[in-house]
């Protein structure tokens, strides 16, 4: 049993995400010795979570999945109903005499990619692509949770969700004809919701975007600036030292990062995200006939690449703010915890790809 897990087990997938979480404890330390103590309580109970989802049978007991994902939908009603607001956003609820809070959002996530590994694997699309009528059943597993988290509202985290769910489905099979008419329909749609959807300070976000940056954003091209070819001293960083730099631990950490370590700094991290996507999208080829695999490996890749483009894009005015951390690099305990699961998920995906491995009588 033990031999046959390490042997399937994906060693180079942690490897690739260490330089990730030890760059995001020494900057976190830098700007405060207080947050980097509360990272590593956050690592321990992300390492623990993560043994926990690789050990767990997944495949035995896959009829979980429908159950996990509905339960996720409750606490996104609790949001609306019992949840805390911090500037302006309903988005968290709070865990009783714990004092902690919880973002029901951030583990929508992997209950939807889980969710659409579980529905594709119950009815695989032809060799022509999934059909428009069986498109719109599984897309109401995408539209359902993206309704309830733009309301809240989070309409960054929302079009995350919705681009991960739709860009799963393109990458398992969907007829082109179908594909084509969907990005048309966008495009007539996004004037629209423009004017009759967005609320006021999301059309400010657009247009802090297209014209005059925002304060936080100024700010963190100055300090993205500042860094130049190698970066700079601790000392020399003020744009993060100074507190001129907001949330400079968590949503601008790629700001101080280039800060401290320039372009050269920059190259690398780029590469690490780079290379950790190309790994995960090599898996969709090797597992394209497992279709419960291989389409979380395809959603895990997704939530990776739009998560640090999104997140180094607004640092330096390309993108609108949203609250997107940087993967493995942010401080932030949900979010750390739930990619932690997530890689844990697909390493139980590949080490117990067989189900007779679940039963401990086979022989070994």
């Amino acid at each position: 049993m033990t031999k046959k897990i390490i042997y399937h087990f994906d060693f180079l997938l942690p490897l690739m995400l260490f330089p990730f979480m030890g760059i995001s404890l020494f900057l976190v330390n830098e700007l405060n010795h207080h947050l980097f103590q509360k990272e590593i309580a956050y690592m321990v109970i992300g390492f623990i979570a993560f043994f926990i989802a690789f050990l767990f049978p997944i495949r035995k007991y896959i009829w979980l999945i429908p159950f996990l994902y509905f339960l996720n939908i409750i606490l996104l009603l609790g949001v609306d109903l019992f949840g805390i607001s911090i500037l302006g956003a309903k988005r968290w609820l709070k865990i009783p005499m714990l004092g902690l809070t919880i973002q029901p959002s951030e583990f929508m996530k992997t209950n939807m990619i889980l969710m659409l590994g579980y529905l594709i694997y119950k009815n695989p699309p032809d060799k022509n692509g999934y059909n428009l009528k069986q498109l719109l059943k599984l897309s109401i597993y995408i539209l359902i949770p993206f309704l309830l988290i733009a309301k809240e509202p989070d309409l960054g985290t929302a079009l995350i969700l919705f681009i991960i769910g739709f860009g799963i489905l393109v990458i398992v099979g969907i007829r082109m004809k179908i594909i084509l008419f969907g990005i048309l329909f966008t495009i007539i749609f996004i004037p629209f919701a423009y004017k009759f959807i967005l609320h006021d300070y999301q059309k400010q976000r657009i247009k802090n975007f297209l014209g005059h940056h925002s304060y936080h954003v100024e700010q963190s091209i100055i300090a993205v600036g500042s860094g130049g070819l190698s970066g700079v001293s601790k000392e020399k960083a003020t744009q993060a030292q100074l507190k001129f730099l907001p949330v400079a631990s968590s949503d601008f950490i790629f700001a101080y990062f280039t800060e401290r370590f320039g372009l050269v700094g920059v190259i690398f991290l780029c590469l690490g995200y780079f290379f950790l996507v190309y790994y995960l999208l090599s898996y969709t080829e090797k597992l394209k006939n497992d279709y419960f695999a291989m389409p979380i490996f395809a959603g895990v890749a997704i939530i990776i690449f739009v998560y640090s483009y999104v997140n180094m894009g607004m640092t330096i005015g390309l993108a609108p703010v949203v609250g997107v951390p940087l993967p493995f690099l942010s401080h932030g305990g949900t979010s750390f915890i739930n990619f932690m699961i997530i890689f844990g998920i697909l390493e139980n995906l590949l080490a117990f790809k067989h189900e007779f491995i679940y039963n401990f009588n086979s022989e070994m």
